[in-house]
């Protein structure tokens, strides 16, 4: 059975930081590519962030110098370090996993900036 189960969502004050968690099971988590995406509520989702099968990485402008995305194989988990936080990062963020045999979807953590 596949699962991502993401963690470590929460509300911070601005300019704080969170780290999330991706934990991945049920697939070859090494060979797929990972990405966080962002959405609230009547809006479209936004891709935050990705990291390739050979670590390769990109982010979206909004949070480039700020958020860092890595992952473990040996753990089959994703991580998103978020820095500096603003409330405009305010989202539920989810992790998605892809590869040529298909894509999957975690059930989302709720991020909240807010003073």
């Amino acid at each position: 059975q596949v699962q991502l189960v993401e963690s470590g969502g929460g509300l911070v004050q601005p300019g704080e930081s969170l780290t999330l968690s991706c934990a991945a099971s049920g697939f070859p988590f090494t060979s797929y590519h990972l990405r966080w995406y962002r959405q609230n509520p009547g809006k479209e989702r936004e891709l935050v962030a990705s990291i390739s099968n050979n670590y390769d990485t990109k982010y979206a402008d909004s949070v480039k110098g700020r958020f860092t995305i890595s992952r473990d194989n040996g753990q089959n988990t994703l991580y998103l370090q978020m820095n500096s936080l603003k409330p405009e990062d305010t989202a539920v963020y989810y992790c998605h996993a892809h590869f040529f045999s298909g894509e999957y979807w975690g059930q989302g953590t709720q991020v909240t900036v807010s003073s």
